[in-house]
């Protein structure tokens, strides 16, 4: 962890948005769109940048805090066999205390090292479809010729600024062994389609955008 970065920064937040805040402003028929006038680092290191701001109301009016951070952005692998079963990893998640089972998942690599970020600019190292084939040999061991991109959509709208690229694999077959990373301890299996459902319904596979792929992956 790059200690030199942990400090508290406090910066005055001179443009009214950014980019893409104002790209969504244009096209609402009012004036909703706040305007950031100062924004706290208060964590800010090679994992994640989490701040604190203050705004200004359309009415004039100023409040905060509002907290919000920043992750890189990553992919979601909606990834069926052969025989069209689905492949799903089991691991811990440190949020909720719980071993979950979700789909094969990953962070599309930054050529700063970092784990946060745009996903897009010269900081990007891969692009999400190269993100999302690494990602499902490196956790599964298996490879697919057949790939279908879904859906970009924000991971958290009102706390995070990271996006989650969502793609279909279908057919895909044991390639090797899994390569995880030193922080990963993932088991694989795979379920019937009646069986993630099942789950679903249950409450037995917690992760919600990961619920939204699978749904999106159904629809065709």
């Amino acid at each position: 962890m790059d200690k030199s970065m942990d400090s508290n920064q406090i910066e005055i937040v001179t443009s009214k948005n950014s980019d893409d805040a104002d790209a969504g402003a244009a096209d609402m028929p009012e004036n909703l769109a706040w305007e950031e006038i100062s924004r706290e680092h208060i964590i800010q290191d090679q994992w994640i940048d989490f701040r604190r701001s203050d705004y200004r109301f359309p009415d004039g009016k100023v409040f905060g805090p509002f907290y919000s951070y920043s992750r890189r952005d990553y992919c979601i692998i909606v990834a069926s066999d052969e025989e069209g079963r689905y492949l799903c990893v089991r691991q811990f998640r440190q949020g909720i205390r719980q071993v979950t089972t979700e789909f094969p998942a990953g962070g599309i690599e930054r050529k700063d090292g970092r784990q946060y970020g745009t996903g897009h600019g010269p900081d990007v190292a891969e692009d999400a479809l190269e993100a999302a084939k690494r990602e499902l040999l490196e956790e599964t061991g298996y490879v697919s010729d057949e790939w279908k991109f879904l859906c970009a959509i924000p991971s958290n709208a009102t706390m995070a600024d990271n996006y989650a690229h969502i793609f279909e694999a279908r057919n895909c077959r044991k390639a090797g062994a899994q390569h995880l990373d030193e922080t990963e301890f993932l088991g694989v299996n795979s379920y019937s389609a009646a069986e993630i459902e099942e789950m679903m319904e249950k409450g037995r596979f917690q992760q919600a955008i990961h619920i939204l792929a699978w749904l999106l992956a159904q629809r065709g």
